[in-house]
């Protein structure tokens, strides 16, 4: 028995007074099943989504247009936010990367628009808040 499987069912018998072999079989199906919600792709696209969220400029950018519930210029946004027109960009780019932001040319002006899952997460945060 593998040292994970001695301990669960160490844990096991602490729990339940007792663990039979079909107990500890039961549970490691039940732990495996649970397993399967970590599939990496979809981790790995999460935490990246999360991660750009995680840098004041970006979001500070998902929040306004989150709240503009409208598409803004790029020149509508870099004065609120308080840093070079470069870093705006930089921004920006992280957070269409990222499935939060959608970007469209308009002649030689470029607008976005926050994209479902941005309005979703932040409204996440929002009722999260006490």
């Amino acid at each position: 028995m593998s040292e994970s499987a001695d301990r669960l069912q160490r844990y096991l018998e602490d729990d339940l007074g007792e663990c039979r072999n079909e107990d500890l079989q039961n549970r490691l199906q039940e732990l495996d099943r649970l397993g399967g919600v970590l599939d990496d792709e979809q981790v790995g696209g999460d935490v990246e989504t999360l991660a750009a969220l995680g840098n004041e400029t970006r979001y500070r950018l998902v929040r306004l247009l989150v709240e503009a519930d409208d598409e803004l210029c790029v020149c509508e946004v870099t004065p609120l936010v308080d840093v070079s027109d470069s870093a705006v960009s930089h921004a920006f780019s992280r957070l269409v990367e990222a499935g939060l932001v959608e970007k469209r040319k308009d002649g030689r002006w470029r607008k976005y628009r926050a994209t479902v899952r941005a309005s979703a997460l932040l409204t996440v945060l929002d009722g999260s808040r006490r």
